[in-house]
């Protein structure tokens, strides 16, 4: 049995039209998904920053099934992820990561609405940097989060992949019948 401190990171990468994207998970689950089209050296420093102890292997196959979510989901075939995920961060992080996933699909929310959710309403700013340290992009949507106003704010992934994963959820959207 793995523990935390010897696990296993195995990554792969998913390429999807003219995007290559790192992924990583452990044992636990997906614990990385990186910026589109950055080299290889971004994986290597979140795993040297947030799991030094950790190995960090090439396993294609075993990353399979969090590709495959991935995959239906910049298809615009999957709204909602089933897959497990392995976060490390503060209690303060994981309440904010919390809530990014409540935030529906093709929708978005600002910083003071999550600070809200998570009953810090005076903690914007935290907020805002706790959605900056979000270590699985689009799984945990934080490219759903706007300024006040919004306006399309800082991204870890860049503010035209926020612009594609934002326009990806509203075109799926207008195909969706309600009621």
């Amino acid at each position: 049995m793995e523990t935390k401190s010897d696990q296993t990171v195995r990554w792969s990468m998913l390429r999807h039209g003219d995007w290559t994207i790192y992924l990583a998970a452990t044992a636990a689950g997906l614990c990385y998904v990186g910026s589109v089209n950055q080299p290889f050296a971004e994986l290597e420093a979140w795993v040297e920053k947030h799991r030094p102890h950790n190995a960090l292997v090439q396993d294609d196959p075993w990353l399979k099934p969090f590709a495959t979510e991935l995959m239906e989901y910049l298809q615009g075939t999957r709204e909602h992820f089933s897959m497990d995920c392995d976060l490390s961060g503060t209690p303060f992080q994981l309440a904010v990561w919390e809530a990014l996933r409540q935030i529906p699909y093709g929708q978005t929310a600002s910083y003071t609405d999550i600070a809200n959710i998570i009953e810090k309403p005076a903690a914007v700013r935290a907020v805002g940097a706790a959605i900056g340290a979000n270590p699985v992009l689009i799984t945990i949507p934080c490219h759903r989060v706007v300024g006040k106003n919004g306006s399309l704010t800082g991204y870890r992934g860049g503010l035209p992949m926020k612009t594609t994963l934002l326009d990806l959820e509203k075109k799926a959207n207008r195909g969706v019948k309600h009621g």
